[in-house]
């Protein structure tokens, strides 16, 4: 593969994957001047659309999901579209992306903007009943929403991370008999750690949730003519249900790169702060660039682990730095640094997230009640401010995010502000890694830009299990 190509010599442009990171890297690579021939490819036959709606607002029909599509910034002039084919190889020897269709896009440069799906119930038939749903695009919300307003007996969600809670929470507000099951302690305990998931857990008891935490499917049974009717638990007991929705996490699309020499694996792929993937040496390349959820970047703030993000001001941000780097000279190019941010609205509660709660050991109710549901927690690791997490408390995320820029001494000094109380710090009471990984939109990965499975400890260089170099 190429390492060095100058800007000049860059003509032709393939970005994999028509994603909100896939578009607004097309209107940078336009605004700044890039003229040559830019084609998008995406696997769903939509122009990019927008994701978070989906289990929100498109679950309770406030909008439809064909009108999540995303606004254009600024026109594009002169794109391809390729919708409805997958890559399926990215040749970096000879340059260029292959597609389902048997087609190959010669490129320059190529940006890998695949992001990632949901992750499917493990047995496939039983995934395959009527009524066995996943959520991460726009079909799935469509399904998904048909079936609630047909008015199942019971919603079954397996699964208390972010888009399952997101998920119980819609079906509540549509009148929905809703239960809930979670491995952890309480849901988004992995995101968020036990303590502060101890209030999203009583948010869905005060809301109707049968919420049921600790516990485990064993299978899901459907009836003679394929339609779901019943979850077993591995305690013993059964859920019985119409409609199970399965919400295990996310998997990140980099299967399609078997074999194309990038150190791409199950964690995402491996770039440098300014969104050039590394090869599967360690050699950082100069004409694949990464950008979005599928990417893993080292961040400064967090002792420049590779962190892995699913969040939507990430992938738009990312985007922009890797788009910009792809066709200036190298003296200008830009490093991605941004701290990650998130939010999320269920049972009435906006909750937002800046920075990475689960980099941190220690929490402290720094604001506001938590009794009340109304409170901003901040998360801190050896001294330092690290995260923080606001329910309803929204106004001073970027107070706290300025803190975590700074590296602030961890609690922080709330001497000036508007808060009743200041609490002692406690453990954060994340559960082990594994359910960090499936659950969080924030993980850190580790050091090694190859590594496939990590098992680490903060603090620490991470223990991995290695895989050869090239395999997903």
């Amino acid at each position: 593969m190429s390492l060095a190509p100058s800007a000049d010599a860059c003509s032709r442009i393939v970005i994999v994957g028509a994603s909100l990171a896939g578009l607004r890297a097309a209107e940078t690579l336009r605004a700044e001047g890039f003229r040559g021939s830019l084609t998008i490819v995406g696997d769903e036959p939509h122009l990019p659309y927008d994701r978070p709606p989906l289990s929100k607002a498109v679950l309770t029909g406030r909008i439809s999901a064909a009108s999540t599509a995303l606004p254009r910034r600024r026109t594009i002039e002169g794109v391809e579209w390729r919708l409805g084919v997958a890559a399926v190889e990215l040749d970096s020897e000879n340059k260029r992306v292959r597609l389902a269709d048997g087609s190959a896009l010669p490129y320059d440069r190529v940006l890998i903007a695949t992001g990632a799906r949901a992750r499917p119930w493990a047995e496939p038939s039983e995934g395959q009943l009527d009524g066995v749903f996943v959520l991460r695009g726009r079909d799935d919300a469509e399904r998904l929403r048909e079936r609630l307003v047909a008015g199942p007996r019971r919603v079954l969600v397996i699964g208390g991370g972010f888009t399952g809670s997101e998920v119980a929470s819609a079906c509540r507000e549509l009148g929905l008999p809703v239960t809930l099951l979670e491995r952890g302690a309480a849901p988004l305990s992995g995101a968020l750690g036990g303590v502060i998931a101890g209030r999203a857990a009583q948010l869905q008891y005060e809301h109707g949730v049968d919420l049921r935490c600790g516990v485990t499917v064993a299978s899901l049974e459907g009836d003679a003519h394929g339609r779901f009717r019943c979850a077993h638990l591995r305690d013993g007991s059964r859920v019985e249900a119409d409609v199970a929705v399965v919400a295990l996490g996310a998997v990140r699309n980099t299967e399609w790169l078997l074999g194309s020499r990038l150190a791409a694996g199950v964690n995402g792929v491996a770039c440098d702060a300014g969104c050039r993937v590394f090869a599967d040496n360690l050699i950082v390349t100069d004409d694949v660039f990464v950008a979005g959820d599928v990417a893993r970047f080292p961040h400064p703030l967090y002792l420049h682990q590779f962190l892995a993000l699913e969040h939507w001001g990430n992938a738009v941000e990312q985007a922009a730095i890797a788009a910009h780097n792809m066709i200036c000279a190298p003296t200008e190019r830009r490093a991605h640094l941004a701290v990650p941010t998130f939010w999320s609205s269920q049972f009435g509660v906006n909750i937002k997230s800046v920075g990475v709660p689960s980099a941190a050991d220690t929490v402290v109710i720094a604001q506001g009640s938590f009794a009340a549901g109304r409170f901003a927690a901040v998360y801190g690791k050896d001294g330092r401010t690290v995260a923080a997490v606001t329910f309803n408390h929204g106004r001073w995320i970027e107070y706290y995010q300025r803190l975590i820029e700074k590296a602030a001494p961890f609690p922080p000094d709330m001497t000036m502000a508007d808060c009743a109380a200041f609490g002692a710090p406690v453990p954060a009471a994340f559960p082990d890694r594994k359910a960090v990984v499936r659950e969080a939109t924030a993980i850190l990965t580790g050091y090694d830009a190859t590594e496939r499975r990590v098992e680490w400890i903060f603090g620490s260089r991470p223990r991995s299990e290695q895989t050869p170099t090239h395999q997903g």
